[in-house]
């Protein structure tokens, strides 16, 4: 410590400095209002956490930065004069929508030097994984979707995402993002002509999805091409995020060939043979999370159309697992 932190430590007293007053502390009464008023601005923006999450999760893709982008929105809302705003959850949703855009911006050079292919940060949906109902399940919520959003640019994202998940007039979306309602009409119409004819018309019904799971893990667990190879897509596509420090293509792999033999290829001799799996839903899609010594090793879920399997999405980067649940001894995760 230097001579000139140790005159301001000493020049420290209870956390106030001795040459400055130190204020008053405030009558019971006034401490009273006081834990009533955050009391208040608590219960305001529980109200709407779970549309603040969901927000931020579509635009970041990571459970991790929504979940910051929510504690620094609940700052500022600490910090603001509530008592002049007329919409709690329209103010709400301009700072996190405006904390996701930053974001974004920020972390476009770090995405461009990730290693291998990038994909959003799996969640465990359903009562099990969601248990307070705060996260919105849909077709926006799936990884498949998710991905599609990263060809858009952080404003598109957002006009996109405000008008077409959730619904908002473009007045509404104007003011959050602090636009003209007539260029976010102009920033709606690139983001579909982006990620319009990608999107599909019909969605598999979800038990069908669900037979298709649990014939795609027979096939692996047999090691059958033939059987795997009958329910994937002609033009099926594998997706892998290792991030550099889990075992991942570096590249999208095509094909029912080349991904059926990627798959029983890597099961041989790059997957641990002392995995314990356990189906759940991942992002509103069917899905499974493989541990290793009760620890998420890897996770894979699919996207279906037609009755067929589309897409393989597997993430065996371990930053993104920390936050699924564990293994209990009993074999099954312990949300």
């Amino acid at each position: 410590m230097n001579q000139q932190d140790r005159q301001d430590s000493s020049n420290r007293k209870g956390g106030c400095f001795v040459e400055r007053e130190c204020p008053p502390r405030p009558a019971p009464g006034v401490m009273l209002q006081m834990n009533a008023e955050g009391s208040i601005m608590l219960a305001t923006f529980d109200q709407h956490r779970g549309l603040l999450f969901s927000i931020a999760y579509r635009m970041l893709g990571s459970v991790a930065d929504a979940e910051d982008t929510l504690q620094e929105s609940f700052i500022r809302w600490q910090q603001s004069q509530h008592e002049v705003i007329r919409s709690p959850r329209a103010f709400l949703v301009t700072i996190v929508s405006r904390l996701c855009l930053n974001h974004l911006q920020s972390a476009r050079a770090q995405r461009e030097e990730y290693v291998g292919q990038w994909l959003p940060e799996p969640i465990v949906t359903g009562v099990e994984g969601d248990p307070l109902g705060m996260i919105r399940i849909d077709e926006s919520l799936s990884m498949a979707f998710l991905v599609l959003l990263q060809r858009l640019s952080p404003i598109e994202r957002a006009v996109f995402l405000l008008r077409e998940v959730f619904e908002y007039e473009y007045s509404e979306i104007a003011s959050a993002l602090g636009q003209s309602e007539a260029n976010c009409r102009q920033i709606l119409r690139r983001a579909r002509l982006h990620v319009g004819g990608m999107r599909p018309r019909f969605r598999t019904p979800p038990k069908k999805r669900d037979d298709l799971m649990e014939s795609f893990l027979a096939a692996i667990n047999t090691g059958k091409m033939e059987g795997l190879m009958k329910m994937l897509a002609d033009d099926v596509e594998l997706h892998s995020d290792g991030g550099g420090k889990g075992v991942a293509v570096p590249n999208v792999v095509r094909g029912i060939d080349k991904v059926t033999r990627g798959i029983l290829g890597s099961l041989d001799l790059l997957v641990p043979k002392n995995l314990v799996w356990t189906v759940t839903d991942i992002n509103g899609q069917p899905g499974l999370i493989n541990y290793l010594d009760g620890v998420p090793h890897s996770v894979l879920t699919i996207d279906t159309k037609d009755d067929q399997i589309q897409t393989i999405y597997v993430i065996t980067n371990p930053e993104k697992l920390v936050r699924l649940p564990a293994l209990s001894q009993r074999g099954a995760p312990s949300f």
